[in-house]
């Protein structure tokens, strides 16, 4: 299948989701939105990959949303007296906020790789990532703020997951620019590279290390890392508990440590497919 903003590949269980509108800085479209979600439900439903790699193309990661799409998709109604205006523009800001939020709730880890600069929506991409990474001259711009708007898709409940909140609180008031040693010195990178093939040899390197391991326990560790951090010690404790209880499987840790003594690659079985809703 093709799509009008990305290319997507999968190899040796690697998703490789890549935004591919370099000539427009990779503004986040009315096709993006639609069709990212899209993308990393489907990989995930029917179990295509193990891990998923988004990269994008050009100077610029992204130069976050499209303003045209205030006019034609977003704002609704033209009189904003319209009684139905909040009601359509709160809906749009959710259908937009899902896209991201489709990141995740995917059972399998998202990587991002940042070359360049990383705008407004952007950001929001980012910070629903697994892990980051960016070359030597990429940086993040919470750039909403000069152009007059509050960031809305997802930024400020994610992205202070990853940084301090006077930090944020900076960045979010003035749209400076956060470059990449700033972003990895504060945790929100987890490395820097010289450049966006270097960083990709070390990205796709650290996605096949997480190919080879067991699908269920990494989704295991996926969700008791997220459900810890939006929940007490007690309740994340007794959650891990639980999924243990009903997800180890004996058979495949037996394997892995087969395949360990014997220095080989482990067989592990995929995650079972998702029901479509």
């Amino acid at each position: 299948m093709t799509y009008k903003c990305f290319d997507v590949s999968i190899s040796d269980n690697i998703a490789h989701i890549i935004m591919s509108r370099p000539e427009k800085r990779n503004a986040m479209s009315a096709e993006f939105w639609s069709d990212l979600p899209k993308i990393i439900r489907d990989i995930d439903t029917h179990s295509k990959a193990r891990v998923i790699v988004i990269s994008s193309t050009g100077p610029v990661f992204s130069a976050g949303i499209d303003l045209s799409m205030f006019a034609n998709d977003i704002a609704g109604p033209k009189d904003k007296n319209d009684p139905l205006f909040g009601a359509i523009f709160y809906e749009n800001v959710k259908r937009l906020q899902d896209s991201f939020t489709a990141i995740e709730e995917c059972r399998l880890p998202v990587l991002a790789a940042i070359q360049g600069g990383c705008y407004g929506g952007g950001v929001d991409l980012i910070t629903a990532c697994d892990m980051r990474y960016g070359t030597q001259d990429s940086f993040i711009s919470i750039y909403e703020i000069i152009v007059g708007m509050t960031a809305d898709v997802g930024t400020f409940p994610r992205i202070l997951n990853h940084l301090p909140e006077g930090i944020v609180r900076e960045l979010a008031y003035t749209g400076r620019k956060m470059h990449a040693d700033e972003a990895k010195a504060q945790g929100l990178f987890n490395a820097v590279y010289k450049d966006p093939t270097t960083m990709m040899e070390a990205v796709m390197e650290t996605a096949k290390q997480i190919a080879k391991n067991p699908p269920l326990a990494v989704y295991g560790c996926k969700r008791a890392i997220t459900y810890g951090r939006d929940h007490s010690t007690k309740d994340a404790l007794d959650n891990i508990a639980v999924w243990n209880m009903s997800m180890l499987i004996p058979s495949e840790m037996m394997e892995a440590m087969q395949a360990k003594s014997e220095k080989r690659d482990g067989n592990y079985a995929d995650l079972p497919k998702r029901k479509s809703n």
